[in-house]
């Protein structure tokens, strides 16, 4: 008989950001930036649990009210330096000890990614089970013509790139959408890179990554032309 993995959603949300002071518990159109996560997570019924890892009493009690499951971290796994895979094991660990819980795969889903849907939630992890591989992370595609300044010169990367951005070579960039790993290769290696790193690729507008002020008006800006599209159709 097939077993339905078992899958823990995790989402970081470190009181100490410095770029925008409480980013992840800032109103985005009226609601905490948070929720848009924790909204995406509860439609996606392969996952088995969705926790939020924090360890700001501010954002725990947010993500208590959006009815999310909190594991506290300790102030030294929330530093600026401390790894998200740290907090991924203090929650694995925490959750097996704890609770006796164990899961096959872990999934990180940031909170500063508030426009990713839950059909790219679903698709990550079934991408991760098909190819057998340890980790994946989610990409966007850029046509950007991308080089290096050397000696205040710029380097393309493709020497002879056209001109014209619809006929360059795509390039694909790494984004904090999702990521997808085994349990078991997390703990033996102690990061989610892998090699080969298994990829999904996400539209440019779920790949937006809210870490500035500009990054929040344009991420409202979006969800405005959303709700108006959602209206008129609906008209």
């Amino acid at each position: 008989m097939f077993l339905k993995p078992t899958v823990l959603a995790v989402i970081p949300a470190r009181g100490g950001s410095k770029g925008v002071p409480g980013k992840n518990i800032r109103l985005l159109n009226g609601k905490p930036l948070l929720a848009y996560t924790v909204e995406q997570a509860r439609q996606v019924e392969e996952l088995t649990l969705t926790v939020v890892s924090t360890d700001d009493p501010k954002i725990e009690a947010v993500a208590e009210i959006c009815g999310v499951k909190v594991v506290r971290r300790p102030p030294e796994l929330a530093t600026d330096s401390a790894s998200t895979e740290a907090a991924l094991l203090h929650a694995l660990d925490w959750l097996e000890n704890n609770e006796g819980r164990r899961f096959d795969f872990v999934m990180v889903l940031e909170p500063t990614s508030p426009l990713r849907t839950p059909e790219t939630i679903r698709r990550a992890l079934a991408r991760l089970i098909e190819t057998g591989l340890d980790s994946l992370m989610t990409v966007r595609e850029t046509r950007e013509n991308i080089g290096t300044c050397e000696n205040h010169c710029f380097r393309p990367l493709v020497p002879g790139a056209p001109r014209r951005r619809q006929l360059r070579q795509p390039f694909y960039v790494e984004s904090s959408t999702v990521y997808v790993c085994r349990v078991e290769y997390l703990r033996k290696t102690g990061t989610l890179v892998a090699d080969p790193w298994a990829t999904e690729v996400v539209p440019e507008r779920e790949a937006v990554d809210i870490n500035t002020l500009e990054d929040f008006l344009a991420a409202e800006a979006i969800l405005r032309q959303s709700t108006e599209e959602t209206e008129k159709g609906t008209q």
